[in-house]
């Protein structure tokens, strides 16, 4: 039966657009493994073809399955790091972000007649992030004693930009003073404080206790069902107090580690979160990123994007250099791979009022060219790497 959006009839209901996007999105995907890019690089194109084609969309009930996505992919990105991982590797990416979001913020000033806004606050935001997925197929290639440096950056920078964004959004909309932002900043540390705080006193105190509770427990579904009313109640406990629901989501995905849950535990939980996001929510987020895409090509945008690029990656390399320029270029090309999360923040941004379309628009096209060449690099130096190899044997 056909569904009525707005008078208009559509031709399928929100399960029919839900079965084209994923099956799309998956083909793509394939395609892209196969070229040697990541999969999400097709989901995202699969999303820009169907834009395209599927012109009235049932947007709201496709929006809140886009927002399952973020959910998802954060915590899994959580499950990927413990926060010792995340403490160490944040000595280094934290100054390495610092630097990045300076550039980037003082690199938008000209767009703005060199005043700071809430434009160059977001879109400097935007343009420092880096993309977990390009991180991650580049380990190889960055030695273990840089990996968790990197992929700490890669969640440094998707959670800043998502806490400056809703920082701005409650400045801007509620039009707090200045101790009020600083009120918000402070609400917001005492909240992690108090989590990770619960998390280190039971990891001392009970840990043992709960790898036995979670033993007892007949089934994979029993485990997965305590963990999802975990992260639901810390992410609505996030979006009360002003951040996105998606960082609570990623507190939990990071202190649900082995050493707390126990080995078999955390696989049981790690294997049912990653078929569940990437099997259904991580391809309908990444096509209707590719869906919603608005940007305005010009020679002004690539130049720009040129620019930033170039600067991103030299500041990164001077930043971790090591030993040789094929393994500090390869370092900062994935730390400065932008990332999907970028169009996320740029979408909000400018449905709330706080980012003009125009610096939307630019922010936009450069995450997707950021991704694509990073992406590049990398396919080009494995392929490079793969004939050194044979010629070696």
């Amino acid at each position: 039966m056909a569904k009525m959006l707005g008078g208009a009839a559509l031709p399928f209901d929100v399960i029919g657009y839900v079965f084209i996007i994923i099956a799309i999105a998956r083909v793509f995907a394939e395609i892209f493994e196969r070229l040697g890019y990541p999969g999400f690089l097709g989901e995202i194109s699969a999303g820009l073809l169907l834009g395209v084609f599927l012109q009235e969309l049932p947007r709201e009930d496709l929006n809140l399955l886009a927002e399952l996505g973020v959910f998802f992919l954060m915590m899994y990105a959580g499950l990927e790091l413990t926060p010792e991982e995340v403490h160490i590797g944040g000595k280094k990416s934290i100054p390495i972000y610092i630097f990045t979001y300076a550039a980037m913020l003082f690199l938008t000033l000209p767009f703005t007649n060199y005043t700071i806004l809430t434009d160059n606050l977001i879109v400097a935001a935007i343009l420092s992030v880096a993309s977990a997925p390009i991180v991650i197929r580049l380990t190889r290639y960055f030695g273990s004693d840089f990996l968790h440096i990197a992929l700490s950056y890669a969640v440094i920078s998707e959670v800043g930009a998502l806490v400056i964004l809703y920082l701005l959004i409650n400045f801007e909309l509620y039009h707090l003073s200045y101790w009020g932002l600083f009120f918000e900043l402070l609400k917001d540390g005492a909240f992690l404080g108090i989590v990770f705080g619960i998390n280190y006193f039971i990891s001392i105190k009970h840990k043992i206790w709960i790898i036995r509770a979670l033993r007892k427990l007949q089934s994979d579904e029993a485990v997965f069902g305590i963990v999802m009313i975990l992260a639901t109640s810390l992410a609505l406990i996030s979006e009360e107090i002003g951040l996105h629901f998606s960082i609570g989501a990623f507190i939990v995905g990071l202190l649900l580690h082995s050493d707390l849950m126990g080995t078999k535990q955390y696989e049981r939980v790690h294997t049912i979160i990653s078929g569940v996001t990437y099997g259904i929510f991580a391809p309908v987020f990444f096509a209707w990123r590719g869906i919603n895409f608005e940007t305005e090509f010009s020679l002004e945008v690539v130049y720009f994007f040129v620019l930033i690029y170039l600067i991103r990656v030299l500041l990164t390399m001077g930043l971790v250099w090591k030993d040789d320029i094929k393994t500090s270029l390869l370092r900062s090309t994935g730390v400065s791979s932008f990332g999907v999360l970028g169009l996320l923040v740029g979408e909000v941004g400018y449905e709330f009022g706080v980012l003009s379309q125009h610096m939307y628009a630019l922010a936009s096209l450069a995450s997707i060219m950021g991704i694509f060449v990073s992406a590049s690099i990398g396919r080009v130096i494995n392929y490079l790497e793969g004939r050194r190899e044979g010629w070696t044997k």
